[in-house]
C-alpha cells in the first residue's frame, strides 16, 4: 500500500505530437503495477488531436479551455472541470486556448492502444 503525489515535474519523458503544441506524459503507467495511467498534457491554442479511444479517460483541465468533439457533439470544459470519455468513441481533443490538464484512463491508455487496430495513431508521437 502506498500513496503517491506527482507534478509534471516527475515526468522524465514528454512526446509530441507531429511538429503540433501538443505534449504528453505519463507519471503513472504499467510499469508502477497501478490498474490506471496518470499523466499531463498540455496544448497550444487551436491545436487539435483526432483519436479512438481504447481505453475510460478522465480529463481534468488545470488551466485553460478544451473541448472534446464527439458523435454526439462538443463537451467544453475549463479549469477545475472534467471531461470523461468512455472507451469505443471517436473523438477529436481541441484546445480553445492553452491548456494544460491531467488525464487518468483505465485500463492503461498505451497498452490499450497498442493492442488495437488503433495502435497506428502512436506513430504521431515521438519524444520531444
Amino acid at each position: 500500500m502506498s500513496v503517491d503525489h506527482f507534478t509534471s515535474d516527475h515526468a522524465s519523458t514528454w512526446f509530441q505530437r507531429l511538429d503540433q503544441q501538443i505534449f504528453l506524459t505519463d507519471v503513472l503507467s504499467h510499469e508502477s503495477g497501478a490498474s490506471m495511467s496518470v499523466g499531463f498534457a498540455r496544448y497550444g491554442k487551436g491545436e487539435k488531436n483526432p483519436w479512438k479511444m481504447t481505453y475510460d479517460e478522465a480529463l481534468v483541465i488545470t488551466s485553460g479551455t478544451f473541448t472534446v468533439e464527439g458523435p454526439s457533439g462538443s463537451v467544453t470544459a475549463q479549469a477545475g472541470e472534467v471531461i470523461y470519455l468512455r472507451s469505443g468513441t471517436e473523438v477529436t481533443y481541441v484546445a480553445d486556448e492553452d491548456t494544460e490538464l491531467v488525464y487518468v484512463t483505465y485500463p492503461h491508455w498505451l497498452e490499450a492502444t497498442e493492442s488495437s487496430v488503433e495502435a497506428h495513431r502512436l506513430d504521431d508521437f515521438h519524444e520531444a
